[in-house]
């Protein structure tokens, strides 16, 4: 069994070789990741040729994970994806389905341009997905699948198909590699037309994935718990809804990005892991971004302020125990301190972020007793 610290390494490494041959596709690549650490799905949703295949493919070589891949149509029949009925077994009376090398025997698998599934298809794919189980016939057959990942060009708007859409907790809208990373992608693309992507060597095993998981659960979210509620109050009142199940499994995208910053214990800077879960679509999303930039930015300014003042309690304690009794600059000390103390105070009571509450707290205490030593300098 690996160490801790080993795990947090080869989870370290397995984001860095996934987005390795891809040019500008680092978000992808940590998306893909979270995907796999915690067991979730993913869904890519963006214009065709943005390398979405090519990187879950990836991704199940750098697990040595058993992959499937498969494009849906409207016109894709179950047995393309599940495996056809085994005409010899129902000749004897069973409905058995020869699942060699098809979905129900993957552990990552692809599924493009999944919202053309038709309904015997979702209803399949809805408890697979949910329940690593396909119901077939009378058969309940358990599946290894890990993280299913997909793509559309769209996010969906038919209402039979937002149970499926809900399912990928992590949501990633891809856009085209930047003007600036151009001739980069031609290199690239050229390399890979003349040698290909080559031989991918593992870095993680399924056993290992399943070890990172345990990590993932073991991660303290109490710290930013707080917040975690205060940011789903502030998204509703902005009009951007979140299911139960999304509200329920937002930690475990917390945790994840704590084990890929190499924590067991989440902090603010994880929060921003939640635009890839809270947003429906393009446009919500960047309302989503808007909104984590402005409040976990919020508390780093007001930590900021926090150690500001911590220096000048020190400091005015130094300074302070100097002055004689009495002394006229005691009474500014006063007069500015009474008002240091009004800000913490408000500080300790009012933010949402459970961190900043506690410091400010010990601190009101600090900056009391250094009025209270003012007050008897001054005899007051």
């Amino acid at each position: 069994m690996s160490s801790i610290q080993q795990l947090f390494e080869k989870a370290s490494t397995f984001v860095k070789e996934l987005s390795k041959p891809f040019v500008g596709r680092d978000e992808e690549a940590l998306v893909v990741s979270l995907g796999v650490l915690t067991g979730e799905h993913v869904i890519l949703v963006g214009e065709p040729g943005t390398a979405k295949s090519a990187m879950a493919r990836r991704a199940a070589e750098l697990i040595n994970a058993r992959f499937f891949k498969y494009l849906l149509t409207r016109f894709t029949e179950p047995d393309e994806l599940f495996g056809p009925i085994d005409i010899n077994a129902l000749k004897m009376g069973k409905y058995v389905r020869i699942t060699s090398n098809k979905l129900p025997e993957a552990e990552i698998a692809f599924i493009d341009e999944i919202f053309n599934a038709n309904s015997a298809i979702l209803n399949t794919l809805l408890t697979l997905m949910n329940e690593r189980i396909i119901y077939d016939g009378y058969n309940e057959i358990r599946v290894p699948l890990w993280t299913l990942i997909s793509a559309s060009n769209n996010v969906p708007d038919e209402p039979e198909l937002q149970a499926l859409y809900d399912r990928f907790l992590f949501r990633h809208f891809v856009k085209p590699v930047e003007e600036d990373k151009w001739s980069s992608l031609l290199d690239a693309a050229w390399e890979i037309e003349v040698r290909g992507f080559g031989a991918t060597r593992p870095v993680l095993s399924m056993d290992e994935i399943r070890e990172l998981y345990k990590l993932v659960l073991s991660v303290d979210v109490n710290s930013v718990k707080e917040k975690v509620l205060r940011l789903f109050a502030i998204f509703e009142d902005q009009g951007i809804h979140i299911t139960d199940r999304r509200k329920g499994k937002s930690l475990k995208a917390l945790a994840a990005m704590a084990v890929l910053n190499g924590r067991m214990r989440a902090v603010e800077e994880d929060l921003m892991v939640l635009k890839y879960v809270v947003a429906r679509d393009r446009e919500e999303y960047e309302k989503v971004y808007g909104i984590l930039l402005e409040e976990v930015k919020a508390s780093e300014r007001l930590a900021r302020e926090l150690a500001e003042i911590e220096n000048n309690v020190k400091e005015a304690f130094r300074y302070i125990g100097k002055l004689s009794d009495l002394d006229p600059r005691l009474v500014d000390y006063l007069r500015s301190f009474e008002s240091v103390k009004e800000r913490v105070k408000r500080l300790a009571e009012e933010s949402g972020d459970q961190r900043i509450r506690e410091r400010a707290s010990k601190l009101l205490v600090e900056v009391e007793e250094l009025i209270e030593v003012i007050r008897k300098k001054l005899s007051l």
